[in-house]
């Protein structure tokens, strides 16, 4: 008798049903309840975003959980700290809340996007000292020689390491709370003032020698019309 060929074993699932081999799957067509083709590749649910470099970097400073006591009890959400900034001189900071923590975070970078500040850098480091208050918190920031890298705290560190500012010295003299020292950070960068703007400087002095010939000419002219 001739040898009869080998049948492959039927598998079966769970529920009862067979298996569908793969090559018989391929030639299959997926179709909804109306009867069309469904194209896999086109589900929003699957569509990868693209992996382009982002603008802006964000790193998440503090995530508490914070209760609010309401008529049936306490209700319990969390408070999001993040800080964005480009590397460069653009940062901002953000505080949110909400019923989860990635919801709080969310949040939390859209407001920081929305309150970015561009400040003014000598180099590699800020322009000069400068020392800020927010309600209890009192910071202290100084620039630094190249090479001193960021001498800071945590909150304070997370936040520069998001700028262009390579070398700094910085010391907390007031309130330990995160956010309030977040906004004393950004109060102190959105005041630093460029060299060639300083009081008693040679661009300074300059620019006073080139305006004094005009004030000379605008008093002798409103001399003569008073005349």
């Amino acid at each position: 008798m001739p040898e009869t060929e080998k049948k492959a074993p039927r598998v079966i699932n769970k529920s009862g049903t067979l298996k569908m081999e793969d090559k018989v799957a391929a030639t299959k067509q997926a179709r909804d309840i109306s009867g069309k083709k469904i194209n896999r590749r086109n589900r929003r649910d699957r569509v990868r975003a693209d992996a382009g470099p982002k603008e802006f970097d964000e790193i998440t400073i503090a995530v508490d959980r914070v209760s609010r006591t309401v008529a049936g009890g306490r209700r319990m959400r969390f408070k999001a700290l993040v800080a964005v900034g480009n590397h460069k001189n653009k940062v901002g900071v953000g505080v949110a809340k909400g019923n989860d923590v990635t919801t709080a975070v969310n949040k939390a970078v859209t407001k920081a996007k929305k309150a970015m500040i561009t400040f003014n850098m000598d180099g590699e480091t800020i322009c000069h000292e400068t020392r800020t208050k927010v309600t209890g918190a009192d910071v202290l920031m100084k620039p630094a020689a190249p090479g001193t890298g960021i001498i800071a705290g945590g909150t304070v560190r997370a936040i520069i390491g998001l700028t262009g500012v390579k070398n700094l010295i910085s010391k907390s003299l007031g309130s330990t709370n995160k956010v309030n020292i977040a906004y004393a950070v950004i109060e102190g960068l959105r005041g630093q003032v460029p060299r060639s703007e300083w009081i008693g400087t040679k661009a300074s002095k300059a620019a006073d020698k080139a305006e004094k010939p005009a004030k000379a000419a605008a008093k002798k002219s409103t001399k003569k019309e008073t005349k």
